[in-house]
């Protein structure tokens, strides 16, 4: 038996990236799957596979940035697999470099409302789900090495990332007399496709010599969803080969 085994997820920005190989490992691990994402494509693309390989899954279309959606597929999980007992938020934007006194506030809004506000209509509704069905869960919240240091030209996203951890422990302490566990994972920079263009660039500040992959991000986070991790709440786990020692 996996780890997993009778589990119900939903990974949000599950359609590629990191969120893609959260899927699949959670799917290898016993669990059924909501992949959720803004692209619908990829999305289905994803859940398609994780059937072919003998996973319950369900692909749907969710802009992180608007209530109404992070509650209907919360609810869809309940209605369709039957719980929901991990959450995963994912989902998140970069940030262009532009000159701080030069930066809209459309922009801004646009990275605070898609990579925070959106985490915590994750953290809501997976919350009350959970507590409805009163086995409780755990949610993992996708920071990033921008939690802990800062970043030229990306006031908005470390900013973002910052309040990430922060919502993190709050909703750790409010949640863990529900018996809901929520963790952070802040990954440095990893390759997938947010990060194209920039890999030589951001190379250089991991001292371990080379990015990080989706998968080893996708093995963290299956541990932090899983009962061997059942006294770990309010942390965050940094994944960043050594970027934030130095």
């Amino acid at each position: 038996m996996g780890r997993l085994e009778g589990k119900v997820a939903i990974v949000t920005g599950g359609g590629s990236g990191i969120g893609a190989s959260i899927a699949r490992r959670f799917a290898r691990e016993g669990a059924s799957v909501v992949v959720a994402d803004l692209n619908e494509a990829q999305a289905i693309a994803v859940a398609d596979e994780l059937r072919q390989q003998g996973a319950r899954a369900l692909a749907r279309r969710v802009d992180v940035r608007h209530e109404e959606a992070i509650r209907s597929v919360t609810d869809a999980s309940v209605t369709e697999l039957g719980g929901l007992d991990v959450m995963v938020n994912n989902a998140g934007i970069g940030e262009p470099p532009t000159p701080i006194e030069e930066k809209s506030a459309d922009d801004w809004h646009a990275i605070i409302e898609t990579n925070l506000t959106s985490a915590f209509f994750g953290v809501k509704h997976a919350a009350r789900v959970m507590k409805a069905t009163g086995k409780g869960g755990v949610i993992i919240n996708m920071a990033s090495i921008l939690g802990s240091v800062g970043f030229r030209g990306a006031p908005a996203y470390v900013a973002a990332k910052h309040g990430m951890l922060g919502l993190t422990k709050a909703a750790a302490l409010e949640l863990a007399p529900a018996g809901i566990r929520v963790v952070a994972v802040s990954p440095g920079f990893i390759r997938t496709p947010l990060i194209t263009g920039l890999e030589e660039a951001v190379l250089p500040l991991h001292p371990i010599g080379r990015l990080g992959e989706p998968d080893e991000v996708a093995d963290l986070t299956t541990f932090l969803a899983s009962d061997p991790a059942a006294f770990i709440t309010g942390a965050d786990y940094l994944i960043d080969g050594g970027y934030t020692a130095q």
